[in-house]
């Protein structure tokens, strides 16, 4: 279906659910992630010794990072386990209800400190921490799996996917920045409600984890009961599974994977670790926490705007140079957290600065360029690595922030019942060198590592795929197999309706004829079907060309346009997913031949074998030949 067609209720029901089921599940992260570490560096510990308090809230972090950096080898035995499920519910909604159930019970047991058991007996408490936390983030993890697991299944339109994915990214932003904005007059109220005193108790963060987890486990009900998983689709790409090992295989391989990958890794440290610290900047150096839900509104406002905004700015602007941007007005940002944090104007500019980044943005379509960039180096095709790679690093970054946050809490002195006015010259300079300076070193280094690593631009990899072209085309690009004993016959049938056109009567940008061998057909509507029976290999990220290979083994490639690769998928529309089985004449493409030659650029439609050493013979066609869609162009014998 295309994104242009008319919506039902029932798909604006489905975004919509959707959509606000990322708005708990977010806000739910938002909390095990960051508000809990706070809790535990402030509150949980509220009456032991400040020695005992400091070991407990050192192994609780500890543990915290160890079991992140465990969930890269968990995730894909989940993931395996969910793909494995059958129920009558479908096999996502079921871990996305238990897990946020199970995962918000264990959460509020957390949030109250096991029942303040560690004042009688602290080593129970910590071994009852490992298996309830372990257990927590194993259900958590079941949940966020299944979420964004379900993409594939409630659509096969690559669009509508995209459509998903933005509508739970952007209900992410309002449910982890609404926090920000929420947390201290909620914890500051439900403990006044308790205690009668105005500051952060563990009764107000009790109250601010259960609130957040009714809404979690409301947001996972909403997503169960308005979204229907579409059992008829081919979903053969969402079912494939990416080990641990072929992950980081993939990106030791792919330089262009690891660059992009190193300078994300570098600008994720900085960004988490301070916003995970910018709660104690408020409360222990500034000495204003009911200020702090300025952040969340900031964040919030500049995370509405930076994503409509990038491709606008990306018509006139290199990626590099807005990631290289990015970088810059964080580092100011980090300039104005450390100087200039007495004035307010200044410091919401440096909030400001802190969030105009277009980082995360930029590694995604980085990342999806180097499918083709390894292709054509190692002969590797791997799509899934693309989905792998940047939650891998957040997870990771993850694990490193909710270490340095305890480790800045304890070293600074900001644990317990301390306050501003506790705090020493020392104690000042320990937080804003680990919470500031070594970020910007961060920030800096990664604005080095794309701008001298990170080579594959817009323009370099329409390069790499117009290589990659002429070695499909000649056969280089594919895996060849020794040839069947027995040769086999394979119609084809016209893609479009138009005129055929000789191969040699294809040229390129360049004006050299088009390689290859096949037939191509000058295009007189904007709609391509499929030319036999067969299923879809791969589609290229600029969605200007794709392999099909037929019910008997022939493989093509089915190019749509000459130079349409510069368009990077504007006017191209896919009604298909990756792996997905296709019937001859069913429709696989809209394409805007008004837009192809507003552009610049021939909209005639290529189809060529991808193993030429194959074939053994053809049948003539008339150049110059009028034919609709579906009608028969030549029958080719190959091996």
């Amino acid at each position: 279906m295309s994104s242009s067609h008319k919506l039902t209720g029932k798909q604006l029901i489905s975004r919509a659910s959707f959509c606000f089921g990322n708005l708990g599940h977010s806000a739910f992260y938002g909390v095990m992630s960051t508000y809990f570490i706070i809790f535990v560096t402030s509150g949980m510990f509220a009456g032991l010794s400040k020695s005992v308090a400091d070991k407990l809230i050192g192994l609780i972090t500890g543990l915290i990072v160890s079991v992140r950096i465990l969930e890269l080898l968990i995730d894909p035995l989940l993931g395996n386990i969910v793909d494995n499920t059958k129920t009558r519910w479908g096999k996502f909604k079921p871990w996305i209800l238990m897990g946020n159930i199970v995962s918000a019970i264990l959460l509020l047991i957390l949030f109250t400190g096991i029942f303040g058991i560690a004042k009688h007996n602290w080593v129970l408490f910590a071994i009852l921490f490992v298996i309830i936390f372990i257990t927590f983030d194993i259900f958590y993890s079941f949940s966020d799996v299944s979420y964004w697991g379900m993409v594939p299944a409630l659509s096969e339109d690559s669009d509508e996917r995209g459509v998903y994915t933005s509508l739970g990214a952007f209900a992410g932003t309002i449910g982890w920045n609404g926090l920000t904005i929420i947390v201290v007059p909620i914890v500051t109220a439900f403990t006044f409600m308790a205690t009668g005193q105005h500051k952060e108790g563990p009764a107000g963060w009790f109250a601010f984890a259960a609130i957040i987890s009714a809404l979690a486990i409301l947001s996972a009900v909403v997503v169960c009961l308005g979204t229907k998983e579409k059992h008829n689709v081919i979903r053969n790409s969402a079912q494939e599974k990416t080990t641990i090992r072929e992950v980081f295989s993939a990106i030791f391989h792919n330089d262009q994977i690891l660059w992009p990958s190193l300078a994300y890794l570098l600008y994720s440290c900085a960004y988490v670790v301070t916003n995970g610290v910018l709660f104690y900047l408020y409360k222990f150096v500034i000495g204003k926490p009911g200020e702090f839900w300025i952040v969340g509104v900031i964040a919030t406002i500049i995370g509405f705007c930076t994503s409509p905004l990038y491709p606008i700015l990306n018509k006139f602007i290199p990626r590099k140079w807005l990631f290289v941007a990015g970088q810059v007005f964080m580092s100011l940002a980090y300039v104005i957290f450390i100087f200039f944090r007495s004035n307010i104007f200044m410091m919401d500019l440096g909030l400001v600065l802190f969030n105009i980044n277009f980082a995360q943005l930029v590694t995604v379509l980085t990342l999806t360029d180097a499918i083709e960039y390894g292709q054509l180096k190692n002969g590797q095709r791997n799509e899934a690595v693309v989905l792998a790679v940047r939650p891998m690093i957040d997870k990771l970054t993850g694990a490193i922030s909710n270490g340095l946050v305890g480790y800045i809490a304890i070293a600074a002195g900001m644990t317990g019942s301390a306050t501003a006015a506790d705090m020493t010259a020392h104690d000042i300079n320990t937080f804003d060198s680990m919470a500031f300076y070594i970020p910007l070193v961060l920030a800096i280094c990664s604005i080095v590592v794309f701008l001298f690593k990170v080579k594959l631009s817009e323009k370099k990899h329409a390069e790499v795929v117009e290589q990659l072209k002429d070695k499909l085309a000649s056969g280089e690009a594919t895996e060849e197999q020794a040839p069947a004993a027995t040769t086999k016959q394979q119609v084809l049938y016209a893609p479009v309706d138009g005129q055929l056109m000789a191969m040699k009567e294809v040229l390129d940008q360049d004006g050299k004829p088009f390689p290859g061998k096949g037939f191509a057909i000058k295009p007189t509507s904007d709609q391509l079907y499929a030319p036999f029976d067969g299923k879809i290999n791969f589609t290229f990220g600029t969605k200007h060309a794709f392999g099909i290979t037929s019910d008997k083994g022939l493989q093509m490639i089915v190019h749509l346009g000459v130079g349409t690769v510069k368009m990077r998928g504007e006017g191209f529309n896919a009604h298909y997913v990756d792996g997905q089985d296709v019937k001859k004449g069913q429709l696989l493409f809209d394409f805007d031949r008004d837009l192809i030659k507003q552009n610049g650029y021939s909209d005639v439609v290529v189809t060529f074998f991808a193993q030429p050493h194959h074939i053994e013979d053809t049948s003539e066609f008339t150049p110059g030949q009028s034919v609709n869609h579906g009608d028969e162009v030549m029958t080719v014998d190959f091996k």
